[in-house]
């Protein structure tokens, strides 16, 4: 039984394999065709609204600072606890959450700076 479907399987491996490649080439070599244009309507393509690049790099502006405060804000609340905290070795997970957020925070603010 286990000879008749290692037969099977091989047959199948060595028929489907050169097939699949066939079928890839013939995909890949299949003609590309325009479609026609309505002889109705002109040549001319609503263009699509470009954003103001002085609009949009004062939106990230003030994005940045909004952010900045809200890092700043974290990082005090963060320092606040930890001086609290005796000499303990562990951290509580609230402040390891709050540590995540501040390094996310960091990330966008330096992405969004980045352009």
């Amino acid at each position: 039984m286990k000879e008749s479907r290692r037969r099977f399987l091989t047959a199948v491996c060595v028929a489907g394999v050169p097939l699949g490649i066939l079928a890839g080439s013939l995909l890949a070599q299949a003609p590309v065709i325009p479609q026609p244009r309505n002889p109705d309507t002109k040549d001319e393509e609503p263009n699509p609204l470009k954003p103001d690049p002085k609009a949009v790099l004062q939106a990230n502006e003030k994005s940045i600072k909004k952010d900045v405060e809200r890092l700043y804000a974290l990082a005090s609340e963060l320092k606040v606890e930890v001086e609290k905290m005796d000499n303990v070795q562990v951290l509580s997970i609230a402040m390891l959450r709050k540590t995540e957020d501040i390094e996310k925070l960091a990330k966008e603010i330096r992405s969004r700076a980045k352009g």
